[in-house]
């Protein structure tokens, strides 16, 4: 049974909290949730810019490299492979890892791979990456956009070739890696959700409107003014209001954009809110909705699901695999704004219609608990390990392990 060897795991992030976007959480509950089965926990990412090097939290002993902003993304920092290639290496060699589990093939996840190979240690790489998610930022003319987006995926292929097993969150996810390249086998792997965490009662404010919520970061593949320009489509006798929470670059445009259509009455700008805000947002709306185009899984949409909603999703990417029309919710061709309109018509003017869609959604999202999730990475570490065996690749001896012992059991929470 998966778990019953405990295992020295390091997690390459090149994203992770305070860091908010979906990959950053997902290496953070990934990590906390191999820490709670007992395993040796190590996550080598960025410096958020400030604060210790290393320290130790939900059990997971954090290592911070020096890293710097860029001037493409507001929070995103990146780590300098010849600034931070020795001491991503002398960690390795102190940690001496039974297996390196890589989230991208950024900096951290590049020198973590390449590191890997020398000293003859298993590497999985799990793909959080599109490009449309970043592109944005480089303000890249539109034609030239294609072919850096081609370039951006044949790095990440590059590197991902390195590692023993490969992963990405969901089939259609699996199929991008396959359609720019990777020649090897890659699984998919939902990113998983602490589904109970979500199961609370839908919240009565007892009045006669209702709430379409928007979860995310408000930057360009969003697509949130698609949300906004729905609003006014919507049947006069239909009282709705929106709720956005999260914070990003087009922020204030969409602010703008409700005055212009006349509609920031009925929209709420939340900004980033506790966990528990972000339960309670769940709770009192009506439906979720998601217009992104760039949705490797969408985590939101799985939580607004686990959470008992209805979602209307753009019929982009991976949101087909969560939004089944008809069933619990409704798909639209992205950037159709009257059908967007619609299918939120159709849901919020439905009550029993809209309980039965939520129903679903729990239904569907029920195989995507986390504890699914831990068992499919812990019997991959143990692979990817047996892999390396197979082809009679012998690992360097742990020459330091004993020398680190006393520092790192004191990190290791044990």
């Amino acid at each position: 049974m998966p778990g019953t060897t405990r295992q020295r795991i390091v997690i390459g992030a090149d994203t992770y909290p305070p860091d908010v976007n979906g990959a950053a959480n997902f290496a953070h509950r990934l990590a906390a949730g191999l820490a709670g089965r007992d395993h040796e926990v190590h996550v080598i990412c960025p410096s958020p810019g400030s604060g210790p090097d290393r320290v130790t939290v939900d059990g997971v002993t954090v290592h911070r490299l020096a890293s710097h902003r860029t001037p493409f993304h507001p929070t995103f920092r990146v780590c300098l492979p010849w600034q931070t290639g020795r001491s991503a290496a002398r960690l390795l060699d102190r940690l001496a890892p039974d297996v390196i589990h890589v989230q991208s093939h950024f900096a951290v996840g590049r020198t973590l791979t390449m590191a890997a190979r020398r000293r003859a240690i298993p590497v999985v790489a799990t793909n959080h990456f599109m490009p449309e998610n970043l592109i944005g930022y480089a303000r890249i003319p539109g034609r030239l956009s294609a072919a850096a987006c081609r370039l951006a995926w044949s790095d990440c292929v590059r590197v991902f070739r390195r590692a023993q097993i490969v992963t990405a969150p969901t089939p259609r996810a699996v199929r991008l890696l396959h359609e720019h390249g990777l020649g090897t086998t890659a699984l998919p792997v939902s990113c998983g959700l602490d589904l109970r965490r979500f199961a609370q009662p839908t919240a009565d404010f007892g009045d006669e409107g209702h709430r379409v919520l928007f979860v995310g970061r408000l930057d360009a593949e969003k697509n949130v003014h698609e949300l906004l320009r729905a609003l006014p489509l919507l049947p006069g006798e239909l009282p709705v209001t929106a709720e956005v929470v999260g914070d990003g670059s087009c922020r204030r445009s969409l602010e703008a954009l409700a005055r212009e259509l006349g509609v920031h009455d009925r929209v709420t700008f939340h900004g980033l809110v506790s966990d528990q805000e972000v339960l309670n947002a769940y709770a009192r709306c009506d439906v979720f909705c998601m217009p992104g185009t760039a949705e490797l899984q969408s985590l939101v949409t799985m939580e607004a699901m686990a959470a008992g909603k209805p979602v209307v999703a753009a019929d982009a990417m991976a949101l087909p695999h969560l939004a089944h029309p008809g069933r619990n919710g409704f798909l639209y061709p992205p950037g159709d704004i009257r059908a967007l309109a619609s299918a939120l018509t159709s849901i919020l003017g439905d009550t029993e219609a809209r309980t039965r869609m939520g129903e679903a959604s729990r239904e569907i999202v029920a195989h995507h608990d986390i504890g699914h999730t831990l068992d499919t990475f812990e019997t991959l570490y143990r692979d990817a390990a047996g892999t390396l065996r197979s082809k009679g690749v012998r690992r360097l001896p742990r020459a330091r392990e004993n020398s680190e012992k006393h520092e790192y059991a004191t990190y290791s929470g044990r």
